[in-house]
Protein backbone atom coordinates (compact mmCIF):
# COMPACT_ATOMS: atom_id res chain seq x y z
CA UNK A 1 0.00 0.00 0.00
CA UNK A 2 0.88 3.80 0.01
CA UNK A 3 0.82 6.48 2.45
CA UNK A 4 0.89 9.75 2.13
CA UNK A 5 2.27 12.36 5.04
CA UNK A 6 1.62 15.40 5.00
CA UNK A 7 3.99 18.15 5.19
CA UNK A 8 2.65 21.51 6.63
CA UNK A 9 4.94 25.00 7.53
CA UNK A 10 5.50 23.91 11.45
CA UNK A 11 4.95 20.07 11.17
CA UNK A 12 7.57 18.03 12.82
CA UNK A 13 6.26 14.61 13.03
CA UNK A 14 6.00 14.26 9.53
CA UNK A 15 9.28 12.41 9.21
CA UNK A 16 8.43 10.21 12.29
CA UNK A 17 5.37 9.20 10.20
CA UNK A 18 6.96 8.46 7.20
CA UNK A 19 9.94 6.66 8.89
CA UNK A 20 7.18 4.37 10.88
CA UNK A 21 5.32 3.67 7.51
CA UNK A 22 7.68 3.05 5.29
CA UNK A 23 11.07 2.16 7.42
CA UNK A 24 8.90 0.07 10.22
CA UNK A 25 6.08 -0.87 8.58
CA UNK A 26 8.04 -1.67 5.18
CA UNK A 27 5.40 0.34 3.05
CA UNK A 28 5.77 2.58 0.52
CA UNK A 29 5.35 6.25 1.50
CA UNK A 30 5.55 9.87 0.16
CA UNK A 31 5.19 13.51 1.40
CA UNK A 32 2.32 15.64 0.15
CA UNK A 33 3.34 19.30 0.53
CA UNK A 34 0.42 21.41 1.95
CA UNK A 35 0.04 23.92 -0.79
CA UNK A 36 -0.77 20.42 -3.63
CA UNK A 37 -3.64 20.77 -5.20
CA UNK A 38 -4.49 17.11 -5.81
CA UNK A 39 -3.96 13.70 -4.21
CA UNK A 40 -2.39 11.46 -5.95
CA UNK A 41 -4.63 8.52 -6.96
CA UNK A 42 -2.73 5.70 -5.64
CA UNK A 43 -2.61 7.09 -2.10
CA UNK A 44 -4.44 4.54 0.28
CA UNK A 45 -3.56 6.41 3.42
CA UNK A 46 -3.26 9.86 3.89
CA UNK A 47 -1.68 10.85 7.51
CA UNK A 48 -2.04 14.08 9.32
CA UNK A 49 0.88 14.53 11.40
CA UNK A 50 1.84 16.15 14.31
CA UNK A 51 4.02 19.46 14.62
CA UNK A 52 2.93 23.17 15.22
CA UNK A 53 1.78 23.81 11.87
CA UNK A 54 1.75 27.52 10.84
CA UNK A 55 2.99 28.13 14.64
CA UNK A 56 -0.02 27.24 15.99
CA UNK A 57 -1.09 30.84 15.57
CA UNK A 58 -4.54 31.99 16.02
CA UNK A 59 -5.83 28.40 17.29
CA UNK A 60 -4.08 25.15 16.89
CA UNK A 61 -4.56 23.71 13.08
CA UNK A 62 -7.21 26.82 12.09
CA UNK A 63 -4.56 27.79 9.68
CA UNK A 64 -3.49 24.64 8.40
CA UNK A 65 -7.13 24.01 7.93
CA UNK A 66 -7.24 26.10 5.14
CA UNK A 67 -4.24 24.93 3.09
CA UNK A 68 -5.22 23.85 -0.66
CA UNK A 69 -4.49 19.96 0.52
CA UNK A 70 -6.59 19.93 2.93
CA UNK A 71 -9.71 20.29 0.10
CA UNK A 72 -8.59 17.56 -1.17
CA UNK A 73 -8.10 15.56 2.41
CA UNK A 74 -11.89 16.26 2.61
CA UNK A 75 -12.90 14.94 -0.63
CA UNK A 76 -10.22 11.67 0.07
CA UNK A 77 -12.29 11.08 3.66
CA UNK A 78 -15.80 11.53 1.81
CA UNK A 79 -14.63 9.09 -0.40
CA UNK A 80 -14.35 6.82 2.48
CA UNK A 81 -10.13 6.33 2.17
CA UNK A 82 -8.75 6.04 5.40
CA UNK A 83 -7.21 9.70 7.01
CA UNK A 84 -5.45 9.38 10.74
CA UNK A 85 -4.70 12.77 12.73
CA UNK A 86 -2.04 12.59 14.86
CA UNK A 87 -2.10 15.14 17.63
CA UNK A 88 -1.73 18.76 15.32
CA UNK A 89 -3.70 16.65 13.09
CA UNK A 90 -6.23 15.80 15.18
CA UNK A 91 -6.40 19.22 15.71
CA UNK A 92 -6.43 20.14 11.85
CA UNK A 93 -9.09 17.29 11.20
CA UNK A 94 -11.57 19.03 13.71
CA UNK A 95 -10.98 22.23 11.94
CA UNK A 96 -11.83 21.30 9.05
CA UNK A 97 -15.48 19.53 9.38
CA UNK A 98 -13.90 16.22 9.77
CA UNK A 99 -14.19 15.45 13.49
CA UNK A 100 -16.50 16.63 15.86
CA UNK A 101 -15.78 18.44 19.56
CA UNK A 102 -12.74 20.85 20.18
CA UNK A 103 -9.50 20.34 21.56
CA UNK A 104 -8.71 23.06 24.27
CA UNK A 105 -5.38 24.04 26.55
CA UNK A 106 -4.46 21.12 28.90
CA UNK A 107 -6.30 21.62 32.25
CA UNK A 108 -2.84 22.30 33.99
CA UNK A 109 -2.15 24.77 31.23
CA UNK A 110 1.47 23.09 30.66
CA UNK A 111 2.65 21.64 27.58
CA UNK A 112 3.16 17.55 28.40
CA UNK A 113 5.65 15.47 27.12
CA UNK A 114 5.92 11.97 28.36
CA UNK A 115 4.28 8.30 28.04
CA UNK A 116 0.59 7.75 28.84
CA UNK A 117 -1.40 4.23 28.36
CA UNK A 118 -4.07 3.97 25.97
CA UNK A 119 -7.08 1.47 26.67
CA UNK A 120 -8.60 0.62 23.39
CA UNK A 121 -12.81 1.17 23.59
CA UNK A 122 -13.38 0.21 19.71
CA UNK A 123 -10.88 -2.50 18.20
CA UNK A 124 -13.56 -3.06 15.19
CA UNK A 125 -12.17 0.05 13.34
CA UNK A 126 -10.05 0.11 10.19
CA UNK A 127 -7.53 1.05 12.11
CA UNK A 128 -7.22 -1.15 15.74
CA UNK A 129 -8.17 -4.17 14.33
CA UNK A 130 -5.10 -5.57 15.22
CA UNK A 131 -5.38 -4.60 19.00
CA UNK A 132 -7.84 -6.21 21.32
CA UNK A 133 -10.75 -5.23 22.87
CA UNK A 134 -9.50 -3.19 25.93
CA UNK A 135 -5.62 -4.00 24.94
CA UNK A 136 -3.53 -1.38 26.70
CA UNK A 137 -0.79 -0.01 24.66
CA UNK A 138 1.63 2.46 25.69
CA UNK A 139 2.50 5.39 23.60
CA UNK A 140 4.22 9.68 23.94
CA UNK A 141 2.25 12.36 24.11
CA UNK A 142 3.32 16.03 22.94
CA UNK A 143 1.05 18.53 23.32
CA UNK A 144 -0.14 21.56 25.19
CA UNK A 145 -3.82 21.81 23.23
CA UNK A 146 -5.09 18.38 23.88
CA UNK A 147 -8.16 18.64 26.30
CA UNK A 148 -10.53 16.98 24.14
CA UNK A 149 -13.83 18.70 24.66
CA UNK A 150 -17.78 18.52 22.98
CA UNK A 151 -21.33 19.23 23.82
CA UNK A 152 -23.16 16.86 25.84
CA UNK A 153 -25.19 15.88 23.05
CA UNK A 154 -21.83 15.03 20.99
CA UNK A 155 -20.56 12.90 23.78
CA UNK A 156 -23.34 11.42 24.45
CA UNK A 157 -23.43 10.39 20.88
CA UNK A 158 -19.99 9.24 20.73
CA UNK A 159 -20.70 7.09 23.49
CA UNK A 160 -23.47 5.64 22.13
CA UNK A 161 -22.25 5.10 18.79
CA UNK A 162 -19.14 3.51 19.79
CA UNK A 163 -16.72 6.15 18.22
CA UNK A 164 -14.65 6.76 21.25
CA UNK A 165 -11.53 4.64 19.65
CA UNK A 166 -8.85 5.14 22.74
CA UNK A 167 -9.21 6.57 26.19
CA UNK A 168 -6.56 7.62 29.23
CA UNK A 169 -6.03 4.63 31.42
CA UNK A 170 -3.87 2.88 33.97
CA UNK A 171 -1.45 0.54 33.06
CA UNK A 172 -4.05 -1.87 34.24
CA UNK A 173 -6.90 -0.40 31.96
CA UNK A 174 -9.01 1.35 34.20
CA UNK A 175 -9.68 4.94 33.64
CA UNK A 176 -9.20 6.97 36.38
CA UNK A 177 -9.00 10.66 36.63
CA UNK A 178 -5.69 11.13 37.74
CA UNK A 179 -4.19 9.17 34.73
CA UNK A 180 -6.12 11.66 32.04
CA UNK A 181 -3.28 14.30 31.15
CA UNK A 182 -4.78 16.96 29.85
CA UNK A 183 -8.77 17.22 30.94
CA UNK A 184 -10.43 15.33 28.54
CA UNK A 185 -13.67 14.66 28.90
CA UNK A 186 -14.37 11.05 29.33
CA UNK A 187 -10.70 10.36 29.07
CA UNK A 188 -11.22 10.51 25.34
CA UNK A 189 -8.19 10.45 23.56
CA UNK A 190 -9.14 9.29 20.26
CA UNK A 191 -12.05 9.50 18.11
CA UNK A 192 -13.26 8.15 15.00
CA UNK A 193 -15.98 9.63 12.35
CA UNK A 194 -19.32 8.11 11.48
CA UNK A 195 -18.49 6.67 8.65
CA UNK A 196 -15.34 4.74 10.34
CA UNK A 197 -12.57 5.86 8.17
CA UNK A 198 -11.18 8.85 9.87
CA UNK A 199 -9.27 8.94 13.14
CA UNK A 200 -8.24 11.82 15.05
CA UNK A 201 -5.63 10.61 18.48
CA UNK A 202 -4.09 13.12 20.41
CA UNK A 203 -1.37 10.53 21.80
CA UNK A 204 1.59 9.47 18.95
CA UNK A 205 1.70 5.96 17.73
CA UNK A 206 4.42 6.71 15.30
CA UNK A 207 6.86 7.55 17.94
CA UNK A 208 6.40 3.75 19.48
CA UNK A 209 6.48 1.78 16.04
CA UNK A 210 10.36 0.83 15.96
CA UNK A 211 11.60 -1.57 18.96
CA UNK A 212 14.69 0.09 19.05
CA UNK A 213 12.82 2.81 21.34
CA UNK A 214 11.97 -0.09 23.46
CA UNK A 215 8.44 0.15 22.81
CA UNK A 216 6.70 -0.03 19.35
CA UNK A 217 2.96 -0.77 20.61
CA UNK A 218 1.68 1.99 18.32
CA UNK A 219 3.10 0.14 14.75
CA UNK A 220 -0.36 -2.10 15.62
CA UNK A 221 -2.37 0.68 14.24
CA UNK A 222 -0.54 1.16 11.07
CA UNK A 223 -0.51 -2.39 10.65
CA UNK A 224 -4.58 -2.58 10.92
CA UNK A 225 -4.49 -0.03 7.95
CA UNK A 226 -2.43 -2.25 5.94
CA UNK A 227 -4.89 -5.19 6.56
CA UNK A 228 -7.60 -2.97 5.62
CA UNK A 229 -6.11 -2.05 2.58
CA UNK A 230 -4.66 -5.56 2.01
CA UNK A 231 -8.08 -7.15 2.32
CA UNK A 232 -9.50 -4.49 -0.29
Amino acid sequence: MKFGVIVFPGSNCDHDAFYATSGNLNQESVYLWHKDTVIPDDIDCVIVPGGFSYGDYLRCGAIARFSPIMNEVVKFAENGKPVIGICNGFQILIEAGLLPGALMRNASLHFLCKDIYLRTENNSTLFTSELKKDEVIRIPIAHGEGNYFADPDTIKMLEENNRIVFRYSTPEGEIKDEVNPNGSINNIAGIINEKGNVLGMMPHPERYSDEILGCNDGIKVFESILKHINKG
